[in-house]
């Protein structure tokens, strides 16, 4: 459903039940159909600027091979029939229609339809999973409910839920087609520069194609060096051009079909698909891998918000239907049309350059600007979703800690990897001097996208079955039509493997093996935490002191377990027998959901008895989340103890369940100080003054908050300091004692305790595990980016506890 307006604030629930007014209010339909139009506007730019450069070069590698010998009339119309029922069927009625409904809370992609299976089905690999996180609003799909399956149904269930071999070939099936679309990454740009530069050669004869490959890669160095600026600088003007282009391709499309060969559109009819078989046989299967390129970008349709930015990122389905259907689709159809026409009449047109010659002579040099700039935009597009999808598999563990910036400071999501980015800039650079050719680019192309099908297909399927809980017969009815018609195009684009098609293939090989490596690596760490986490009855029997020395101060203690004591807790004590006053152990994790709401991110629990000052916090965030700087997390952690210490004094059922670590409770951002039994006082401010602010209803408590959570924001480089107090009006004295001591232990300082630790596999592990563990996995841990870097851990503070884990 659309977001709400800024301007009257009215959501898309409230136009449906009227708030704010009687239901069906004219006023409240006009804003949302506002709204969708705006974002349906705004989509053209974003998700379908690769699609709108796809007329450059689908007819030119469709009759590339042996097929342009059958280029007359008769072909030509029955290529044209092949691409009209080809972008009916898959873009507008699979894609458009189906696929779109299964986003996952506005979020869009193969991550998103995995995501989903794993909060509805139980698929997921991936450890640290806790019966808290189900209860956060976006885990499950509005209506869902738990059900009695059929014995099919159960049967299938079970057996994924079983076996880990079947759940490890989701996960790598997921991992393939995210490999494709970054493999996508590389192409796209590389594929829609050169094919609009082409266009130099029709009316500019002294150019050749060395030529044109320069010009290519001095454009493409230039957009991936632009690239740490932003993109919301110029992000207004991608609607507006690519708008351009699709109304000039529908117009030149109008114009061919007038001017060449209005019989074409007789071509609409699946008739001429028959003839086009039966006369061209076994070449007109291979051509297909050139038909194929009429959905390069669909993939984008489908995994909508990978592509999307995040000032322009929260499209809905229904703007981006609107967009296709009442634009992009249309206008390619002509254009497609147009083509077709121009060709069937001008059997000795060099069918390389086919969209440029159809061009009326006057036009010509504006069309191939906006055309240079629509494939520009189709490149950024895809680039931008490259950067995301590498932060989603960072998020879910299945890829290394890379850089990420935030290229905006005011708008969230819009994000650039340097890493990332030189990687395929070269790659890209690469394939343009090595291809040199849009053919052999367009069959890598091809490759790529008819595998990112048939991996959509396959965990649609699934969602339909274990998310919509619709019945089997419907989902095996959607694999069986799509399937099938994908698994056609697949064959055909693997006949031209050798051509070009191998190289998205060796791309994608290259990013899952890189993937599952580190998530092995990451699971089998985790796994050695969880059977050595520290028994907390030990803890228990120690007493208050723990056996050691408490000194002052607060010991943050970063782990990936979300319960339990780490390992490396009690191989620090056994090594240096002191620990601090306070001790907090702070998991940062992942779940499978896009966002976390700020209200549901941060659990905090207590470990043991009052008297031993240990508690856990729980940093949640979700997969399209990014870990932002945070000047102020220690104040900000504080107040957060407090306020949990408030609530387990008050009976709230939520802080314990009894057992040696309490059940964990949900801790908003405090907004009122009198929740959480604290003064803030500025340095140099009077303790009278923190007080009186402190007074019930006093605008000034809220101020002081407000102040200091604006520490947080990218404007403020340095950690706020502010002195804490404990409030006189408490009357229970084990709170104000256990306040008194946080403060204290605060005012102490704060000290940052994190594992450094390496994994190696046993001596009787196999050759193929000790090669991905003591070689693979311990390359890319090493070239990666560490993580009190990603943690944002100020190093001044931090200690590293080395550990050597061996399984």
């Amino acid at each position: 459903m659309p977001p709400a307006d800024c301007e009257s604030g009215l959501s898309p629930a409230d136009v449906v039940t009227g708030a704010g007014g009687a239901s069906g209010n004219p006023g409240h339909w006009k804003v949302y159909y506002r709204h969708v139009l705006l974002l349906a506007y705004q989509s053209c730019g974003v998700v379908y600027g690769d699609l709108s450069t796809s007329p450059l070069y689908v007819y030119k590698s469709t009759f590339s091979g042996s097929l342009r010998r059958f280029q007359d009339e008769e072909t030509v119309m029955g290529v044209f029939s092949l691409v009209f029922w080809t972008l009916t069927l898959i873009p507008l009625l699979k894609y458009v229609f189906i696929v779109l409904a299964a986003d996952d809370n506005g979020e869009g992609g193969t991550f998103a339809l995995y995501s989903l299976l794993v909060r509805h089905a139980k698929f997921s690999l991936m450890p640290n999973q806790q019966a808290a996180d189900e209860e956060l609003s976006a885990y499950y799909r509005p209506g869902y409910t738990a059900h009695a399956d059929t014995p099919i149904l159960t049967a299938l269930r079970q057996f994924l839920e079983k076996h880990r071999k079947s759940r490890t070939f989701l996960l790598v099936m997921v991992l393939f087609g995210a490999s494709l679309v970054i493999g996508d990454g590389v192409l796209t740009p590389a594929m829609s520069v050169l094919s609009s530069f082409s266009g130099l050669q029709v009316h500019s004869n002294a150019l050749t194609n060395s030529e044109v490959v320069i010009l290519s890669c001095t454009v493409l160095v230039c957009l991936f060096m632009l690239q740490h600026w932003g993109t919301h600088r110029v992000a207004f003007l991608f609607a507006p051009v690519v708008i351009v282009w699709l109304l000039l391709l529908g117009a030149l499309g109008v114009y061919n079909i007038v001017v060449w060969n209005p019989r074409v559109v007789h071509a609409l009819s699946p008739y001429y698909i028959v003839r086009f078989f039966q006369r061209t046989g076994r070449d007109g299967w291979i051509s297909l891998g050139g038909v194929l390129l009429s959905m390069t970008g669909n993939a984008y349709v489908c995994a909508g918000t990978e592509a999307m930015f995040a000032d322009l990122g929260h499209f809905t389905a229904e703007s981006i239907r609107v967009a296709f259907v009442g634009l992009i689709y249309p206008c390619l159809v002509l254009q497609y049309m147009g083509q077709a026409a121009y060709l069937s009449k001008s059997p000795d047109c060099d069918i390389s350059f086919v969209f440029f010659e159809s061009i009326p002579t006057r036009i010509f040099w504006p069309v191939l600007v906006i055309a240079t700039l629509a494939a520009i935009v189709g490149s950024q597009a895809v680039i931008s979703a490259t950067f995301s999808i590498v932060r989603q598999c960072t998020a879910l563990g299945c890829f290394p800690r890379v850089k990420i910036v935030h290229t905006s400071r005011r708008i969230h999501g819009q994000i650039y990897s340097p890493e990332i980015n030189w990687i395929l800039m070269v790659l890209c650079i690469a394939i343009t001097v090595g291809f040199r050719d849009t053919t052999l680019i367009g069959n890598a192309y091809g490759m790529a996208c008819a595998g990112v099908m048939l991996v959509t297909t396959l965990l649609m399927a699934m969602v339909i079955v274990f998310v919509w809980q619709y019945s089997f017969l419907l989902a095996a009815l959607f694999l069986a039509v799509f399937c099938v018609f994908e698994a056609v195009y697949l064959s055909a684009a693997l006949m031209k493997v050798p051509q070009g098609g191998w190289l998205p293939l060796a791309l994608s090989l290259v990013f899952v093996a890189v993937m599952y490596v580190w998530h092995y690596g990451t699971r089998r760490k985790h796994q050695f935490d969880v059977q050595n986490k520290v028994s907390l009855k030990w803890i228990h029997a120690l007493g208050p002191s723990l056996g050691i020395v408490r000194v002052p101060g607060i010991g943050l203690i970063y782990t990936e377990l979300a319960t339990g004591v780490p390992a490396i807790f009690s191989h620090f004590v056994t090594n240096l027998p002191a620990f601090h006053q306070v001790l907090v152990f702070v998991c940062v994790k992942a779940v499978p959901v896009p966002h976390v709401r700020d209200e549901e991110r941060h659990l905090v629990g207590r470990i043991g008895p009052r008297e031993f000052r240990m508690y856990r916090c729980v940093v949640r965030h979700g997969y399209k989340d990014v870990l932002a700087e945070d000047n102020d997390f220690e104040n900000d952690l504080v107040l957060r103890i407090a306020e949990f210490v408030q609530m387990e004094a008050a009976g709230d059922h939520r802080c314990s369940d009894g057992s040696l670590e309490g059940r964990m409770a949900v801790v908003t951002r405090p907004s009122d100080l009198a929740r959480t039994g604290l003064l803030i006082r500025e340095p140099g401010e009077d303790s009278v003054v923190a007080r009186a602010a402190a007074a019930a209803g006093n605008p000034e408590t809220h101020n002081s908050l407000r102040t200091m959570h604006e520490a947080e924001s990218p404007g403020f480089a340095s950690r706020r300091r502010v002195q804490f107090e404990v409030a006189d009006e408490h009357t229970d004295p084990r709170v104000k004692e256990e306040l008194s001591a946080l403060v204290e232990a605060k005012h102490a300082g704060v000290a940052y305790i994190l594992g450094h630790s390496y994994i190696k596999a046993r001596k009787s592990s196999s050759v193929l595990k000790k090669f991905a563990v003591n070689v693979a996995y311990a390359f890319l841990r090493k070239n990666c980016r560490g993580p009190a870097v990603a943690l944002n851990i100020p190093h001044i503070s931090l200690i590293e506890v080395g550990m050597i884990y061996y399984v």
